[in-house]
């Protein structure tokens, strides 16, 4: 197969709003937090711990479920974790407080560990190598969509209608995804199963491990601000529901621009200096973080973060693919449950300090882990890699 062909083209799409349905899953807690904080009677820091549960679990699943499904048909297996996926939040809008919700969670998220990197490695599978790095990051621009569409929506409907409602919207987007997903993929898309010589490979490269620890640092960096970007707007900037909207939905396109763009150029740019470039973005919005002091002068602060952030997930997933064809199906589990790692580490770290000094820490522990992130990332850039299955 190659990307033109009319069922690539029909995979890439459908692929993509997979990952659109997923992502607006795993924000739905960002912009539902002042809700859920409030109708379930827990403090803020207590209903972030949501993003922190969830995130410790897919950081365990995604490379555990990964050699569970490795060389299963993409088909069936992407549609039944989507329908996991759609039924558990679905699940969560009925819980009846907090403990039942985070146990909820805590196990449809699992679908999240399986689709998106599986996704990643299936459209790998499908497209000719010279072209692969344009089609894992276009089935990743679903992230960037939810950001554009997904958060702002939800954290709308949660502050107008409740978290409810917004956990709601997610299980139907699931479950449309999923019968998407099952029309559009063929019979037949089975990545070349993992050993567990080639898992060992992975796992003791140091090349490999410290691009993983990239994406591991990175996204420590964006969720010590992210998670608790709703309250922040709310109680510091004194933001309205619709501002806050408007807000993320700003930051959601400017990021969805950006992934076209890296999508279209990664290909010539090469992935990683495409990282590099993405994490020195994400620098430019920490460090300026304190001069966003209402809602204009945020929106123009977060501009480098949205170019940065979500570009570089998907770099970072393209790149990995590069690095080790034979082996993506491991390396992209193992770089997803850093993705969640980092979410964890980020969120939990962004707790304390806010139970510690309230919000004026969190954007100096955001640039410090991009810091170590770029460090790692352009250490591994001079190192040589050279892999073959086992």
């Amino acid at each position: 197969m190659s990307v033109g062909d009319p069922a690539v083209a029909r995979a890439r799409w459908a692929l993509m709003g997979g990952n659109f349905a997923i992502a607006c899953g795993v924000m739905a807690p960002a912009g539902a937090l002042n809700d859920i904080a409030r109708a379930l009677a827990v403090s803020v820091a207590v209903a972030g711990q949501i993003t922190t549960i969830g995130a410790i679990v897919l950081a365990i699943g995604a490379p555990t479920l990964a050699a569970w499904v490795s060389g299963s048909d993409r088909r069936r297996l992407l549609t039944g974790w989507l329908v996991w996926f759609g039924v558990g939040h679905l699940l969560c809008a009925l819980a009846p407080g907090y403990a039942a919700l985070a146990a909820l969670r805590t196990l449809s998220i699992l679908g999240a560990a399986v689709y998106t990197p599986q996704a990643g490695a299936a459209i790998g599978v499908m497209t000719r190598p010279e072209a692969r790095s344009g089609a894992i990051t276009f089935v990743f621009l679903g992230w960037a969509l939810a950001s554009v569409l997904g958060l702002p929506l939800n954290a709308y409907v949660a502050e107008t209608f409740g978290w409810r409602s917004s956990f709601t919207l997610v299980g139907l987007l699931s479950l449309g995804a999923a019968g998407w997903v099952w029309w559009a993929l063929p019979d037949g898309v089975r990545p070349a199963a993992m050993s567990a010589a080639s898992w060992r490979v992975v796992l003791t490269h140091p090349v490999l491990m410290t691009v993983v620890g990239v994406t591991l640092l990175a996204g420590a960096a964006q969720f010590v601000l992210f998670s608790y970007m709703a309250p922040y707007f709310r109680q510091v900037l004194q933001l309205s529901p619709g501002e806050m909207a408007m807000l993320f939905l700003w930051f959601g396109a400017v990021g969805l621009v950006s992934s076209m763009v890296v999508a279209r150029t990664i290909d010539r740019l090469g992935p990683t200096q495409m990282v590099t470039l993405m994490l020195a973005c994400m620098a430019c919005t920490y460090l300026l973080w304190p001069l966003g002091v209402g809602g204009l002068s945020m929106a123009l602060v977060m501009v480098p973060w949205a170019l940065g952030g979500f570009g570089s997930q998907s770099s970072q997933h393209a790149r990995l693919s590069l690095l080790a064809p034979a082996f993506a199906p491991a390396s992209m589990a193992l770089n997803s449950a850093a993705i969640y790692v980092g979410q964890a580490i980020g969120a939990g770290t962004g707790g304390a300090l806010l139970m510690l000094s309230g919000y004026d820490l969190l954007h100096w522990a955001a640039l410090a882990f991009v810091a170590l992130a770029l460090a790692a990332s352009l250490w591994a850039a001079r190192r040589p890699t050279a892999l073959h299955a086992t």
